[in-house]
């Protein structure tokens, strides 16, 4: 994707946060134009999903939703999602990083989940906390199960959301604290603000957001040493995961903490680096970064969900976190099944000389961007694939730091 001009994108910013959204649009529109590059073709669409699960992607060009066609009983089949080009530059904007108008994510453009999270056992917590830092500050959620073992460091698992989504929303989705309760860990959710992202996206794409102890990765080690220090979790068993810009910064965060977390999830994200700015980010979702490097340290055990019909984060990018963890000369194996009634999947493991698995890459087939196996009571999620969640947890599990 060729570069869009700097003062071009500046120009548009801030005509989007004086209310003149409509001079915006055609300041993007001509100059795209003038720049001989024709519109995007109409994304494609995933087959209707069944049993009425709501997934739905988003077009990297306008930030706007795209409905899956057909879901029987989705209201998105029967009434279509219509999406102002307001909303479509507001949301374009907010990928971009750029500062918009200090506003709730619209109703249309991300509705809300349409039913119950699952109900808290007697004893467990879902606490509010805030982490404060050289760099700034940030809100997160914690839970802590009922079934903690007394006197037995738990495990803790940083949990990284996407954008639009907030910490409740992505636990009701992933379901993992209903998980944490069954293994006894506990679970974090940093929050990011709108302020930093007007679509509370992780900014992934910033170099300043990509190093150790800078930016975005600073706050997030932040708030998972205090959680070590304040609830005394076990400092060799912590593991961060996320989905799509959340998967990404996960990425970043298991590249630049190598001696904080003993194994990273990253779904339907990409690799670290594999973009520097807003125009190589738009390219890199639709087909990869620049090839990913390591530094030759130790492999960061890493499992990797994705979907083949993602339309927003090209798969390619899967392939691309795994490699710049480190595959190299380690024993591959792949493996096919399908979930009764819901998605055929590929599973690929990369095994060292012992037989352990330290890299494990999912592709589900036939399947958006969404949490895979998630509940309807989260945003972009699709039960009908394999259980992302109880998976991550499983290879999680099995490492933790020397």
């Amino acid at each position: 994707m060729p570069p869009f001009p700097t003062a071009a994108l500046a120009e548009a910013a801030r005509l989007t946060r004086a209310g003149r959204v409509a001079e915006a649009s055609d300041l993007i529109q001509r100059t795209l134009g003038a720049r001989g590059t024709p519109p995007p073709p109409p994304p494609r669409q995933p087959p209707a999903a069944r049993h009425g699960a709501r997934v739905v992607d988003i077009d990297p060009e306008t930030g706007a939703p795209i409905p899956q066609q057909g879901a029987p009983g989705s209201d998105t089949a029967a009434n279509g999602l219509k999406t102002d080009i307001g909303e479509a530059m507001r949301g374009l904007l907010g990928r971009l990083g750029a500062k918009g108008p200090r506003h709730a994510p619209s109703a249309r453009s991300h509705r809300q989940p349409r039913h119950a999270p699952d109900p808290m056992p007697a004893g467990a917590r879902f606490v509010a906390g805030s982490f404060a830092g050289e760099v700034g500050s940030r809100g997160y959620k914690l839970y802590i199960p009922a079934g903690l073992k007394a006197g037995e460091p738990p495990p803790l698992l940083v949990m990284l959301h996407g954008c639009t989504q907030s910490p409740d929303d992505f636990a009701a989705g992933t379901r993992m604290n209903v998980l944490a309760e069954e293994h006894g860990l506990l679970v974090a959710y940093p929050a990011q603000s709108q302020s930093a992202n007007a679509q509370r996206c992780w900014n992934w794409f910033s170099p300043a957001d990509q190093r150790r102890d800078a930016g975005e990765p600073a706050l997030i080690a932040g708030i998972t040493r205090e959680i070590l220090r304040e609830h005394g979790a076990d400092p060799r068993r912590v593991y961060v995961a996320g989905l799509s810009a959340g998967g990404a910064q996960a990425a970043i965060m298991g590249l630049a903490y190598p001696d904080l977390y003993a194994a990273i999830g990253v779904h339907s994200g990409l690799a670290c680096g594999a973009a520097r700015d807003v125009p190589s980010a738009f390219a890199a979702m639709r087909q990869g970064g620049p090839t990913p490097s390591t530094d030759g340290a130790r492999i960061m055990p890493t499992i990797v969900f994705h979907a083949d019909r993602d339309t927003t984060v090209h798969p390619i990018n899967g392939d691309q976190v795994i490699a710049q963890s480190g595959a190299g000369g380690l024993h591959r194996r792949v493996e096919h099944g399908e979930v009764p009634g819901g998605h055929r999947w590929r599973r690929t493991t990369h095994s060292d000389g012992d037989g352990q698995v330290l890299l494990e890459q999912w592709l589900v087939q036939g399947a958006g961007h969404a949490w895979s196996g998630g509940s309807p009571a989260g945003s972009y999620t699709d039960p009908r694939g394999p259980d992302a969640s109880r998976e991550m947890l499983r290879f999680f599990l099995r490492h933790r730091l020397a």
